[in-house]
């Protein structure tokens, strides 16, 4: 009988063992399932699916945005069009509300454009929301509808063009000059004889221009076809209004050898067409296929390459990047 007692005293602990050990096992699994969903909590993917995005749109947001951009998404309505637009090549993240109220206004527009139109402030009227560029002095000055010179502002080294290459009273800044001079004889090396008829102007000059437009088509036709004064690029000292010698009229050019030549072979000298043709809700003027300005070698390359306006460039390559 004792022998049967102490065998079922040791069944008995070796049975109140087990459950002490289950307990602690259970136990320790809850605590870690416990802290996994703390956890998880913390992720982005929690804090998004919470905030009512669904589990795929959560990773797409998760693999477009950083930390910090995905912290500022949290504070603003949830909409999946972010992912959309966040996509787009050009997107600027500090541009992201814009976007989407822009969208809200103007919802037949594609996110491509919407990206464009908004980066190139677009979503402001014209002449209603004065910026001042960056660099004043260097070659990726922006002056547009947008972007204002004051109008003592004058170029720190302007230079005079040769009659060789311009009629009189024509200047421009030295870089923009010394690149102008290699494309002419480029040019003419190909049976090409460009000339300048218009370059720097300075604020004045460019009210006087703008006043008398302004008689002659009225206001709505001026503000397309030339800039108010101080939002002229004339003003920079970097732009040349440039012909054939034997075509220099504005409704033809575009039809000549000279531009053809000029679209496939400015950039390598550092100019782009600044008001380029199908641009005109980017740019906010009429094509100009003469007017050309002077950016430089790299920055007219990656304008070339990739076909946006220097606003679009501007845009992204240098204010994004500030």
């Amino acid at each position: 009988m004792k022998k049967v007692k102490l065998k079922k005293e040791a069944e008995h602990k070796i049975f109140i063992g087990m459950a002490i050990l289950l307990f602690l096992i259970f136990g320790i699994m809850g605590i870690i399932k416990v802290r996994k969903e703390l956890n998880y909590q913390k992720t982005y993917e929690s804090k998004l699916i919470n905030y009512g995005y669904t589990l795929e749109e959560a990773t797409d947001l998760i693999n477009i945005f950083s930390d910090q951009e995905l912290d500022s998404i949290l504070t603003i309505t949830k909409d999946s069009k972010i992912i959309n637009l966040g996509n787009e090549k050009y997107f600027i993240f500090n541009n992201l509300e814009r976007y989407l109220t822009y969208l809200t206004n103007n919802p037949d527009i594609s996110f491509k454009d919407v990206v464009a139109l908004v980066n190139v402030n677009r979503d402001y009227e014209f002449y209603s929301h004065d910026l001042v560029g960056k660099n004043i002095d260097a070659s990726n000055i922006i002056v547009n509808k947008y972007y204002i010179l004051d109008e003592n502002y004058v170029p720190d080294d302007l230079v005079n063009i040769s009659l060789q290459y311009a009629y009189a009273g024509h200047k421009i800044k030295k870089e923009a000059l010394d690149a102008y001079v290699s494309m002419w004889h480029e040019a003419k090396d190909n049976g090409i004889q460009l000339i300048v008829n218009s370059s720097y102007r300075s604020y004045a000059e460019q009210k006087d221009i703008y006043d008398s437009y302004i008689i002659k088509y009225g206001q709505k036709k001026t503000d397309e076809m030339a800039a108010r004064p101080g939002y002229s690029e004339h003003q920079s000292g970097l732009v040349i209004d440039v012909f054939e010698i034997n075509n220099q009229k504005t409704g033809t050019f575009k039809d000549s050898v000279a531009y053809e030549w000029l679209k496939n072979n400015a950039y390598k000298f550092g100019f782009i067409e600044r008001y380029p043709e199908n641009k005109e809700n980017i740019t906010g003027y009429s094509f100009e296929s003469w007017h050309w300005r002077y950016v430089g070698k790299d920055v007219a390359k990656i304008i070339h390459d990739e076909d946006i306006t220097y606003d679009e460039y501007y845009a992204y390559y240098v204010e994004n990047q500030a």
